[in-house]
Parts: structure tokens; sequence; C-alpha cells
């Protein structure tokens, strides 16, 4: 199957024949028909205002699905920490959220920032049938960019939501000062291996399930339609990465202790002493907490975007008039 275009476009003067015109144009679809884009004619692509109207609307998406889901987060967290027979504790499930907003907006924000412009230039670059690979990219280098905010910010988070320390400032000054620069960094290695592939999957089926939606429909979607794709990408991608989330976990809050020697020994440590099912423990509160958190995000993103694409044309035309006046 090839790829879906948002624009198909027939040009055959030879072909008086409405009929055959038709075929033409459903033989074309055909041939087209998964998921691909075509930009058309637009103007110069416009990085800096493509990076602005992208860190408003992540930070913004962010922050509200950090708030909202932050007690699903921390259940899961725990129930990927706990050994054995320990028992799940459901005290303090807001613990540590204002110390993890300080990173979720910055970083929120340079993820969109970095994958909007990225993926809109990708798209001029990539043939019309390969958009996936200009979305898998696009995420992967906002991953990438926002991972110098996320590690740190994660690790202070679990190591508060396992109960480690009660404030997010002696969270910091005491890996800082007994584990080092390196101590905000746990676990990078293995972050990266869960979240490269997780944004760079969710933000591609995301994007290219809307196209086909787009061509389907023919026309823009709504509010409801988008986090119900969000959703639906989320929830598929939280379940594919669940053991990559299980491992990164486990290296982040182990602290100085040093129980793991890297990401082989953690995944060969676990399921020696826990068993291979161990790698999917959170997989129910993950799935359900990156469903409703991609339903959600998306639905903001998509909604912020707009908003800040309508005020475009208002803001243009009211300096254009100033100049006028002056």
């Amino acid at each position: 199957m090839g790829p879906l275009t948002l624009s198909v476009t027939v040009q055959d003067s030879s072909i008086s024949s409405p009929d055959a015109c038709t075929t033409r144009k459903q033989n074309s679809l055909v041939r087209n028909s998964f998921a691909s884009v075509s930009i058309g004619e637009e103007n110069p692509f416009d990085f800096l205002r493509s990076l602005f109207e992208g860190v408003i609307a992540g930070g913004t998406a962010g922050v509200v699905v950090e708030t909202a889901l932050y007690p699903i987060d921390t259940i899961k967290t725990r129930l990927q920490a706990a050994r054995g027979g320990e028992k799940l504790v459901f005290k303090g499930l807001y613990s540590g959220l204002a110390g993890n907003l300080v990173g979720v907006l910055p970083a929120s924000a340079l993820f969109v920032g970095v994958y909007e412009p990225m993926k809109q230039k990708l798209l001029r670059v990539f043939p019309e049938n390969l958009s996936a690979f200009a979305h898998l990219t696009a995420g992967a280098l906002g991953g990438i960019a926002a991972s110098l905010i996320r590690v740190p910010t994660e690790v202070v988070k679990q190591r508060m939501q396992t109960r480690q320390f009660t404030s997010a400032s002696g969270a910091v000054r005491y890996i800082a000062s007994k584990e080092g620069f390196r101590g905000l960094y746990a676990g990078y290695g293995s972050f990266l291996l869960r979240d490269l592939p997780f944004d760079a999957i969710q933000f591609c089926i995301y994007e290219q399930i809307r196209i086909g939606y787009k061509l389907a429909a023919r026309r823009d979607l709504n509010d409801p339609e988008n986090a119900l794709i969000g959703a639906f990408a989320g929830a598929l991608t939280g379940a594919i990465t669940t053991p990559l989330d299980v491992i990164k976990t486990r290296l982040m809050i182990q602290g100085s202790g040093n129980q793991y020697k890297g990401i082989v020994d953690c995944v060969q440590t676990i399921i020696k002493e826990e068993g291979p099912s161990a790698l999917l423990k959170g997989v129910g509160p993950r799935v359900l907490w990156i469903g409703i958190g991609g339903s959600i995000f998306f639905g903001v993103l998509e909604s912020s975007k707009r908003f800040l694409a309508e005020r475009r044309p208002a803001l243009a035309q009211s300096s254009k008039s100033d100049k006028h006046k002056e």
C-alpha cells in the first residue's frame, strides 16, 4: 500500500470523458493510500515563528497533562519500584508535583518548539511518500533536546514519588552533593532508550492517523477527534515501551547504591530475580496514564496551535495598520 496524501491533483488535458477522469483520480488515490502528506506551495518557512508557537503550545499542553495525571504516574512509578512482596502506598500521590512542573514546562516547550519547525522542514526535504520518516525524525530530535531538562526532572520526581525525599530542592541538593552531577542524570542512557523511540513512535502514529483521517473526512479535525487519536497513539506507544520504562525507573531510583551496573545488567537482574513479567510492571497504569495524557496533550496542543495561528493575520494586519498611521 502506498502513502495517503492530503492533496491529490490530477491534471490530464487529453482526457475529456468525465468517467475516465474520475477513474484516473480514483486510481491516484488508491496508489497513494497510507498517510503521507503533501504540503504544497507555501510561503517561505518561518522557523522562528514556528519555534515560538511550538514553545507556547507545548508548554501549555505539558503542564495541563502533568497536573491532571500526576497521581497515576506516581502509582505507576511505585509499582515498578516495588520488589518482592512490598505493598503499594497510596499516600502522597502528588508528592513532587510542584518541583516537577518546574522541569515539565520548559521540557514540553522545548520538545514541541523543536518538533514543529523540524517537522515542517523535513516534510519539505523528504519525498511525499516518506512523511512518516519526517515525523519519526522530528520526534527523535525533539526528544533529544528535551532530555537535557527531562532527565534531572524525572530523577528528582521519581525519588520523591518513592518517598526518598520530601521536597524537590532538598532532593536536588542531596543528589548533587552525594552523587554529583552524574546523579542528576542517572539512567540517562535508559531514558533515551525509552523516550526517543516513544516520542518518535507516538508522534508518528498520531500524525499519520490524522493525515489519513483528514483525507477520508475531507476537512480539518475538531478537538475531540484530535484527542481521540492522541489517546490511541499514546496508549499503544505506552504499552510497547513499558519494559524500557521499567528499566529506566530502576536505574534512576537506585541512588548511590549502584545495584545495577547498566542497562544490560539491569535487564538480566530483573529477569533472574523477578522473572520476565517484571518488565511489564505498571503497564496498566502506564497505558491508562499515557492514553489519557495523549488525549489531553494533543487536544490542548492542537487547540493552542490553532489559537496562535488564528492570531497571526490579526497581528500582521494590526502591524501594517500602525505603520500606515505613522
